[in-house]
């Protein structure tokens, strides 16, 4: 249909309901007359479709199997239709899908001069539709976040996960539906194509985790909710803030994920290393993007100045890359450029990238700050294409994905023996098998400590390698001064990235300082609240201080966001604990079990057993452990715990010392973890204590 813009047409927010009738071509003409006039029908017998219609509020669509609904009064509006059409739907004969979707939609004319509308608001909506089958009312995650803070709709709200859809785009999809109506299903087009991780590795075990989550949904907190509302709008950007986005393929054929995605990477680490430069992290900006494609919008919830957007295709030897920096303010093009290079001439393209975006927002650097904008960590082409592969597989977090990123890494470090950052990325893994208790410590922190040692011979600034060898420091080593030195010197070399104050706050915490912890952890939510992992350690400071309320407020906000982040339920088990809520703790223990068989789940049912009395089914639980760890590693101090909610201190002792020689991951925590409240009045503690940190008086 041919269109020409009103004169004065303004963008507005549409909720769009996009619907059609499912396999409506196979159907015979009869048949079609007959099924588009009744869905007509029932649509038109809703409340929410009639009370918009008479108040002039909503604009209908035909689209020949089906109709497009935009209201424009709430958000609920079209939700509530879909589900008044639902049951409106449950004795015909045949089927209707139907997506949801808020965002930006544009007033037109057609050339009869009827009302019509474009925009990014009817394309997802339609998106979200395709993906589901008969009975399905999909919605994006975007309509989800509005909806669940009522209680009426939030059991209705089934998280599906993030799915890549036509085009490469990735969606979070949500799934309403009750007893009564709805497609209970996963719909058969999203099945194996989930790039969502709802992986139980990925959990910040109690020593915390290195994982930053570019995970299955948006972790966020209330400082989200507040970056998404429309007063948001108003705040002013930090000067020095931006934001680079993921590049998208120039086409959807032979795209190179790990190269999208490597090339903002690389381009966030090189603006970083400018002093009082804000930049989210990129699991920030995917996240977001996943959401609202549109840049401005996606610069606006990062509350940034400006926003880096980009294409690239390699093809063969050669890549092809537009690039254009835009003012979030006023949408205007402050620099724009296009590439057409050899593929050898990538660090070019990212360092001329680089040292535009500098210009165009009127950077003095200094000498340093130069020098550092333009380093590059290898020449190598085919090395550096190894090295974004293994990030893009340590980007997964499962177990097997951290072993391949290994494998590229130490390939990309053979093609290139000077390649600091490839033993780094090298040393992330090691470090977090052994941390998240994936493998044992034993074998794992040894290994991340001699890549993280190697990469600093190499390249003594690399805050990666800084990091990596502080968190073995404090990890695996118990030298808490010797940690500090690290963590604060990867701090100091890459102040955007969120896991430095992760980290460093774990070390604030292991030396006592539990309110400077909390707030230096806070930084690397305000950093990424997208970020779920760091978003469950800033809850657990809460858990550590026994303000156990606020713990559970968070980590419900987490499990609304997704259900199956079982660390966050494990946490909300303890939180109900300190309390004395046992009914729920075991409740939330038996739903997160379910999902996951994790070591961690079944101990703290054994210490909710104990703790209400059923000895003999905690002593069970622990045969049990003792059992799985025959043949996968348990952390001792799993089996401690049920122990001290049993009262049996001599059993927990003769375990801690267990711990103790296999270093588990713990061990180090005994200080400040509230299970061992009970066991610090025992004169055999603080003797403990002293082995466990003597190599501080070394």
């Amino acid at each position: 249909m041919t269109t020409e813009p009103e004169e004065d047409s303004q963008l507005e927010i549409g909720h769009v309901l996009f619907m059609d009738i499912v396999a409506f071509s196979k159907l015979l003409v009869d048949e079609q007359s007959v099924a588009s006039k009744r869905l007509n029908e029932i649509v038109r017998q809703t409340e929410p479709f009639r009370a918009a219609e008479a108040a002039g509020r909503l604009i209908r669509l035909p689209t020949g199997d089906g109709m497009v609904l935009v209201f424009f009064t709430s958000p609920e509006a079209p939700a509530r239709c879909a589900m008044e059409i639902a049951r409106g739907l449950t004795n015909e004969k045949f089927g209707v899908r139907m997506g949801i979707h808020s965002g930006p939609v544009n007033k037109i004319l057609d050339v009869n001069d009827r009302s019509n509308l474009a925009g990014t608001g009817i394309n997802m909506a339609q998106r979200v539709m395709d993906c589901g089958d008969a009975g399905h009312i999909l919605l994006s995650r975007r309509v989800a976040e509005d909806l669940e803070q009522h209680s009426k709709w939030r059991p209705r709200l089934h998280h599906l996960g993030a799915f890549e859809v036509k085009h490469g785009a990735k969606i979070d999809i949500v799934s309403l539906h009750d007893a009564e109506i709805g497609n209970p299903a996963l719909p058969e087009r999203l099945r194996g194509k989930n790039v969502t991780t709802k992986s139980r590795w990925l959990k910040p075990v109690t020593l915390g985790a290195v994982a930053i989550v570019a995970i299955s949904i948006v972790g966020w907190l209330v400082s989200e909710r507040r970056a998404s509302a429309p007063a948001a709008a108003t705040i002013t950007a930090p000067e020095k803030s931006i934001a680079i986005l993921p590049f998208k393929p120039i086409s959807s054929q032979n795209r190179d994920e790990a190269l999208e995605n490597g090339m903002a990477d690389t381009l966030i680490a090189k603006l970083s290393t400018i002093a009082q430069m804000i930049i989210p992290p990129l699991s920030s900006a995917q996240k977001y993007i996943e959401r609202e494609p549109d840049p401005l919008a996606v610069g606006r919830l990062l509350h940034v100045r400006a926003v880096l957007d980009g294409t690239l295709q390699k093809a063969a030897d050669r890549l092809r890359v537009n690039v254009r920096l835009i003012n979030v303010a006023d949408g205007a093009s402050l620099w724009s450029a296009q590439f057409d290079e050899k593929f050898t001439d990538v660090f070019g393209v990212q360092d001329t990238i680089a040292q535009k975006v500098t210009d165009a927002l009127r950077f003095q650097l200094s000498g340093d700050e130069q020098k550092r904008l333009t380093k590059r960590h290898t020449g190598n082409a085919e090395a550096y294409q190894l090295y974004l592969r293994g990030r893009l597989e340590w980007n997964k977090y499962t177990p097997e994905a951290y072993q391949k990123s290994i494998e590229f890494f130490k390939q990309a470090a053979e093609k290139d023996p000077n390649y600091a950052l490839a033993y780094a990325g090298i040393a992330d893994s090691y470090s977090l098998l052994g941390e998240l208790g994936i493998a044992s410590p034993k074998e794992m922190f040894p290994r991340a400590r001699e890549f993280a040692e190697k990469a600093l011979r190499i390249d003594n600034e690399l805050s990666e390698a800084h990091l990596s060898l502080g968190i073995v420091l404090l990890f695996y080593d118990w030298d808490r001064p010797a940690a500090k030195v690290e963590l604060a010197r990867a701090r100091e070399l890459n102040p955007s990235d969120p896991q430095v104050y992760h980290f460093y706050g774990h070390y604030l915490e292991f030396v006592g300082r539990l309110d400077d912890a909390a707030a230096e952890i806070k930084r690397g939510v305000d950093l990424d609240p997208t970020n779920m992992v760091v978003s469950a350690e800033y809850a657990w400071t809460f858990l550590i201080r026994h303000r156990a309320d606020e713990a559970i407020e968070l980590y419900r906000k987490l499990l609304s966001s997704d259900p199956n982040f079982i660390i966050a339920s494990v946490w909300l088990a303890q939180a109900y604990e300190q309390k004395g809520m046992y009914g729920e703790a075991m409740t939330e223990l038996e739903r997160a079990r379910k999902i996951d068989n994790w070591s961690w789940i079944d101990a703290e049912i054994g210490c909710v057993q104990a703790l209400l009395g059923k000895r003999d089914e905690a002593h069970r639980i622990i045969e049990q452990l003792k059992a799985r760890a025959a043949h996968e590693y348990i952390d001792e101090t799993l089996i401690v715990y049920i122990y001290i909610a049993l009262d049996e201190k001599d059993e927990a002792f003769a375990w801690m010392e267990k711990g103790l020689q296999s270093r588990a991951g713990n061990i180090p925590w005994l200080e400040m973890e509230p299970k061992f409240i009970p066991m610090r009045s025992d004169p055999r503690f603080a003797g403990f204590v002293k082995r466990v940190f003597a190599a501080e008086s070394r």
